[in-house]
């Protein structure tokens, strides 16, 4: 038995946990308030790989959840603490030689519910401003070598 890689973030309302075990069968996740196990074969060799984690803080395992991929199986555990901040997933401050952060993933969360409704505002402009497809020039005799003689003389001189 070899314990599963595992990468982890932490969000507002969830941790994230991605094991990452190609073709997982057998895929058996086990979420108590204050644990969390998991369980699968894995790998063209079938290995069967086991992790238990003694979590942070607590777990509402009735909400927390998991989805097998093809290179993956991500699981969601719900935080009983929305809002509160896991500085790291285990209780001890032990290494697991497993377990690394997922910094592609990581937010800093605690302060930005404004910075998000900026982005949000900002992404919302963006799109308003595209325009659909009434709005689209007409481009017809774009390539054409007069056009773009035409274009030349309209242009103003900058020196």
């Amino acid at each position: 038995m070899h314990p599963a890689t595992a990468k982890w973030y932490d969000r507002r309302d969830s941790v994230y946990i991605e094991f990452c075990v190609a073709d997982s069968k057998d895929v058996k996740i086990n979420f108590e308030k204050a644990k969390f196990a998991f369980s699968c074969l894995g790998g063209t060799d079938q290995v069967k790989h086991e992790n238990e984690v003694d979590l942070f803080e607590a777990i509402d395992q009735n909400e927390s959840m998991h989805k097998r991929t093809d290179r993956s199986v991500l699981c969601c555990l719900r935080k009983a603490e929305p809002g509160k901040p896991w500085l790291r997933l285990t209780k001890e401050k032990a290494k697991l030689t497993w377990l690394s952060v997922d910094f592609n993933n990581w937010k800093d969360w605690e302060d930005d519910s404004d910075q998000e409704l900026g982005n949000f505002d900002r992404f919302s402009e963006m799109m308003n401003n595209m325009g659909g497809e009434g709005d689209l020039p007409d481009l017809d005799g774009a390539d054409d070598d007069e056009s773009a003689d035409s274009d030349d003389e309209k242009m103003p001189d900058l020196e």
